[in-house]
């Protein structure tokens, strides 16, 4: 399994060879740079760690300073660890969206937008209670009963309430590789992903 870090620029959609309109996203991935060898002897499992996109030296602590320049590279913003990799990395290399080919399937991490504390039919797609019973006037988006009486005399763990909502990790799975445009760092990939504009993504190969 390899991967890269990148930055969700937008959606838009593109025809296909039969003249489909495809809905797809376009990721700035990478260049990412290898900072670290988790080994199983030192650390007790294997994996990769990249960095991603430049940070002011000014903003970065003396800890991550000599973290980054044992790799022989600038500040970064993102570090994301993958398990393994197709091909052998060493400290210091580059990873670029030249790992990925068109019809790849890809998945996607994100983080999804914020929306703040929301009611049951924003939060979970309650229809409400719609008028039609029991004298509800002024009630309608209210999220009804949320439990028996005597008997727990208690409400449920897990009930769907009102809560905050979004903000929250979420991986889209099976995303096709539509286009990889190597001069500029992009992706263009089946689909929505999570998150805003700008946010990073992890796009597992």
């Amino acid at each position: 399994m390899s991967g890269i870090i990148g930055k969700k620029v937008g959606m838009t959609s593109i025809f296909d060879a039969d003249g489909r309109n495809i809905p797809c996203t376009v990721i700035e991935a990478g260049p990412c740079v290898v900072t670290q060898l988790r080994t199983e002897e030192v650390d007790g499992y294997e994996a990769v760690q990249l960095a991603y996109d430049e940070k002011k030296e000014k903003n970065t602590t003396q800890q991550l300073k000599g973290h980054f320049s044992k790799a022989n590279t600038t500040p970064k913003r993102k570090l994301v660890e993958f398990k393994t990799f197709e091909d052998e990395k060493s400290l210091g290399d580059t990873v670029t969206v030249e790992i990925f080919a068109e019809g790849d399937f890809v998945d996607v991490v994100g983080t999804s937008k914020g929306k703040g504390f929301q009611g049951v039919v924003k939060r979970h797609g309650f229809s409400g209670v719609g008028m039609q019973t029991h004298g509800q006037h002024n009630r309608l988006r209210a999220p009804g009963s949320l439990g028996a009486s005597s008997w727990p005399s208690r409400v449920f763990k897990g009930m769907r309430m009102a809560g905050r909502t979004g903000g929250s990790r979420v991986k889209v799975q099976n995303l096709q590789v539509l286009k990889v445009y190597a001069e500029q760092n992009l992706l263009v990939v089946s689909g929505s992903i999570p998150g805003a504009k700008g946010s990073y993504v992890i796009v597992d190969k």
